[in-house]
């Protein structure tokens, strides 16, 4: 990909950084090092994901989960039938070509853990595609991405079921309609996010004459814990400048200190509207052994693109953390991303999250916009708002967000700005596209994100940013 950077970073707390309007020169991945390791031991969650095979379903099958009986096309609906699990919260499903898509409908049942109570159908959004690292890049052509649904938030669950039907499947009639493939390799991924993360532990040192644990690590090794609390002292160590290393919550400034911290023109006033407060990656409980150690930068930040989610609105705020660390395993583990696609996200109740890892002030490479994921940002609010209005915190906050993000690279939140596709179902690679500094998914490619409902609020969103800028 374009202007494709990736630093070494090294852990120290007494570093002091300066926000940057640009990413620094371009530099070759290598791995982040680590000046010394934390003292406490930190507990971080530990999911997992269930990854079941589909299977061709036949009439008795669709017959028992009440489906029309009639004869369907063969090959065209693919499921798995009602069984018990491992207890998850989140569900997608995915299939082995990345460039396959799925043309149909994808449906699933839950079962409510350590009850009797199933759901009813729900559906899942196919046209996935759209949230995706663009073509060419390392990223994309890493040889682990595969096609995807949107994830589906379910809550606690134990059991499942799923029916995945082609587009034109239905009861057999005498015209020979035709039917689109499914994609080859089908699976269900049930994705456990794990228990919310606890406080550091402070390490015991054992009295003389204590056995050790047989479990102990042999002497120069590195135990696998270390390896994981070196890759979170990595990614909090990139805002060291903004809170201490090991931090849960980047703190809120005011307009005034946002503006002192900016660097900007020796004669240009500085536009920056006041850091909202963001909770961190640790904050959230992010698993840091599942992404890729290197950290990816673009050259600046031209534009943000608003997206939703797509995994439903069945979730409360203090669920939020939960979902995401959800949605960041099925993004690394079941899609194949080299971390979370957003750059950052917020939930119903206007609470701002840290996305992909390298630093909240920095241009981050994501994965969110194909096409435009070069020069921009991606912010996800947790939900799906085609037809629910999103709540006015959350509008608020992608406000906040954007008049302070967006002023540390000089955009003009009302402005417009020209960006170079990388190859987009709206735009082809190459073409030019004008579009919003504060644009929805759907001005970048030919998508339904983020929901007319929400789409129709970036009115509003880019007039308040450009307030707080001072504009």
């Amino acid at each position: 990909m374009r202007a494709l950077l990736a630093t070494s970073i090294g852990v120290t707390c007494a570093t002091a950084l300066t926000l940057p309007l640009a990413a620094p020169a371009p530099a070759a991945p290598v791995p982040a090092r680590v000046a010394q390791a934390p003292s406490a031991t930190p507990v971080e969650p530990a999911g997992s994901t269930q990854s079941l095979p589909l299977r061709p379903l036949d009439d008795t099958s669709s017959r028992a989960t009440g489906t029309p009986s009639e004869s369907m096309r063969p090959g065209s609906e693919q499921g798995l039938k009602r069984r018990g699990s491992h207890r998850f919260s989140l569900v997608g499903v995915v299939w082995d070509d990345a460039d396959a898509e799925l043309h149909g409908t994808v449906q699933v049942r839950t079962r409510m853990a350590g009850t009797t109570s199933w759901t009813g159908w729900q559906s899942l959004e196919t046209h996935n595609i759209d949230h995706a690292a663009d073509a060419g890049s390392p990223e994309r052509e890493s040889g682990t991405v595969r096609g995807s649904t949107a994830p589906l938030w379910v809550g606690d669950s134990d059991g499942v079921e799923v029916r995945v039907r082609s587009e034109s499947s239905g009861p057999r009639s005498g015209d020979d309609e035709d039917t689109a493939a499914l994609p080859a390799g089908l699976r269900v991924e049930l994705v456990s996010p794990g228990d919310d993360p606890e406080e550091p532990r402070a390490d015991v040192t054992p009295a003389p004459g204590t056995a050790t644990p047989a479990t102990a690590p042999k002497p120069g090794t590195v135990p696998e814990s270390a390896t994981a609390g070196i890759a979170a002292a990595e990614s909090s160590a990139v805002n060291a400048d903004l809170a201490p290393l090991g931090a849960t919550l980047i703190p809120a400034l005011s307009k005034e200190e946002s503006e002192e911290q900016a660097v900007v023109g020796a004669a240009a006033k500085p536009y920056v509207g006041p850091r909202p407060g963001i909770v961190t990656r640790k904050g959230w409980g992010a698993d840091e052994s599942l992404r890729e150690r290197t950290f990816a930068y673009t050259s600046t930040v031209k534009a943000a693109f608003v997206h939703h989610s797509a995994t439903g609105n069945n979730y409360t705020c203090a669920q939020a953390p939960s979902v995401l660390r959800g949605i960041y395993r099925y993004h690394v583990k079941s899609s194949g991303w080299r971390d979370i696609g957003y750059n950052f996200a917020i939930d119903k109740c206007g609470n701002i999250y840290e996305g992909r890892a390298g630093g909240v002030t920095k241009a981050v490479l994501g994965a969110h916009t194909l096409g435009f994921n070069t020069n921009s940002m991606g912010i996800a609010v947790l939900g799906t708002y085609s037809s629910k209005t999103p709540p006015a915190a959350a509008v608020t906050a992608i406000a906040k967000l954007t008049a302070w993000k967006l002023g540390l690279f000089g955009r003009n939140p009302k402005g417009k700005v020209t960006l170079v596709s990388g190859g987009s179902g709206k735009y082809a690679k190459g073409a030019k596209a004008k579009l919003n500094v504060i644009s929805g998914h759907r001005d970048g490619f030919a998508t339904e994100c983020p929901g007319i409902r929400l789409y129709n609020k970036l009115g509003t969103v880019r007039t308040s940013s450009a307030k707080l800028q001072g504009r």
